[in-house]
């Protein structure tokens, strides 16, 4: 294996989870207002980075705002392709990973909902802010959010010794199944593979089972690495690659960031 495929971010959105995202995310209300609204303020054009299948993308364009996509997975971006064009929608859409960001526009507004930090390489991670940085505007914004690893009550037990020693956790008997608009059914179950509180890498694995009248026709297993951040050092992150002027918001009411805040968001600027 060379260096860049052992390099590669290592995320699950491909195959049955790509399908499984394009027909089940929807964005919620709250979050997609405050996007709107983030847009509207910082300016247009817009980028979605980390697209995905267009969970936000597509109704961000459909209230007419000027937003590209980006994503890492090709099969992600080609089910958000299949959903803007039946809308009569042509979006500008990148096959990219975050830190080897290398677009022709200039951006007054980045955004990065519920991705930063995926992929496994905390290098990476510096880099793609750095990138993000260099394809904004002066004056622009990049907004991300994240979601401290002490709110998350399943994970945080496990920075522990003892019990890391439950892990990896065994599959779940049964999942989340769904029926799909062709008639099939989809299946996804997941568990926490590892926890590596050094690193501050957290790795689960997904498995995907697709059914057709009844009979199990495909199944599919993937990990995801995540790079979990607090929100100090991701201000020192963010000032390292050039912004300035840094809130850190509590989640999207727009309120300031608490200790009871289980996601932050960061909305941090550059120099006009």
């Amino acid at each position: 294996m060379g260096d860049r495929e052992r390099d590669r971010p290592r995320t699950w959105h491909y195959g049955l989870v790509a399908r499984w995202w394009a027909e089940f995310n929807t964005a919620e209300p709250a979050e997609l207002a405050f996007y709107r609204s983030t847009i509207e303020r910082a300016g247009q054009p817009a980028l979605d980075l980390a697209c995905g299948a267009g969970r936000l993308l597509l109704p961000l364009l459909r209230a007419g705002l000027d937003v590209d996509g980006c994503d890492l997975s090709p099969d992600m971006l080609a089910r958000c392709h299949d959903l803007t064009a039946r809308d009569g929608l042509v979006p500008a859409l990148s096959a990219q990973a975050m830190h080897e960001l290398d677009l022709p526009r200039a951006y007054r507004t980045i955004f990065v909902c519920d991705s930063f930090g995926l992929g496994g390489l905390r290098a990476h991670d510096a880099e793609a802010l750095r990138r993000c940085h260099a394809h904004l505007a002066p004056g622009g914004a990049l907004v991300l959010n994240i979601y401290p690893p002490y709110g998350d009550a399943a994970v945080w037990p496990s920075w522990r010794p003892e019990r890391r020693l439950g892990l990896p956790e065994d599959w779940p008997e049964t999942g989340d199944r769904r029926r799909l608009g062709d008639g099939d059914e989809l299946e996804l179950r997941a568990r926490m593979l590892d926890l590596d509180p050094l690193e501050q890498r957290l790795t689960r694995q997904i498995n995907a089972r697709l059914w057709r009248a009844g009979a199990l026709v495909a199944e599919e297993e993937r990990s995801l690495l995540e790079n979990l951040y607090f929100r100090n050092e991701l201000l020192l992150m963010l000032d390292q690659a050039g912004f300035a002027d840094v809130a850190v918001l509590g989640g999207y009411a727009g309120e300031p960031a608490t200790p009871e805040s289980a996601m932050l968001v960061f909305v941090a600027g550059k120099q006009a």
